[in-house]
Parts: C-alpha cells; sequence; structure tokens
C-alpha cells in the first residue's frame, strides 16, 4: 500500500510499505494491506511504518525527523505530536504535526 506523511513543513515520507503502527487517541492501532477505509484522530507517539526487504526505496527526509528502528532495519520511525489519519483505496494519508 501507499503512506504519505505529510507535515506543515516538508513530505516527510512517500512510498510502498507493507504496515504502519499509528498512535491512535485511545491507543496503538495498526493499518495492513487493503484495510478498510478509515479517517481517524491521531495523539502523540511514534508512527511506525513498516517496508518490504526486497521493496526498499530510498526516500528524501528533508525534515531528518525519520529514523531506523534499532530492532529492525527495515522499520522506520516517526514522532509526531498528534495528527489526522485518512485510509482509502490502498492509500493512507498521515497529516501530522
Amino acid at each position: 500500500m501507499q503512506l504519505q506523511i505529510i507535515t506543515p513543513e516538508h513530505v516527510i515520507f512517500d512510498g510502498e510499505i507493507i504496515a504502519v503502527t499509528l498512535p491512535g487517541k485511545d491507543g496503538e492501532f495498526q493499518i495492513l494491506n487493503n484495510h478498510a477505509p478509515i479517517v481517524a484522530t491521531l495523539g502523540e507517539g511514534t508512527v511506525k511504518i513498516q517496508i518490504a526487504s526486497g521493496s526498499f526505496k530510498d526516500f528524501d527526509n528533508k525534515s531528518g525527523k525519520v529514523y531506523t528502528s534499532p530492532a529492525h532495519a527495515q522499520t522506520f520511525l516517526f514522532d509526531i505530536k498528534g495528527g489526522t489519519l485518512e485510509m482509502n483505496n490502498n492509500k493512507v494519508i498521515i497529516l501530522a504535526s
């Protein structure tokens, strides 16, 4: 599925992923390929982006805020203070602050 993480300053991430784990207002949740459409409010926490090892592509990280998980090299982490998420047609858009 496709993931975009957008902040007021930059497009932080734009690429293909296999899963994303998010800090919801009521707790952490995960979105996988072909998830039902959803709109959700995000709380403060870490967005965990899982990328398939064979499909890894470099991305432009102008913000310097995306970092690799120490436990898993194919998982990128991005800390947010809150935001909104939309999942529709196998595309996830996160508007983060």
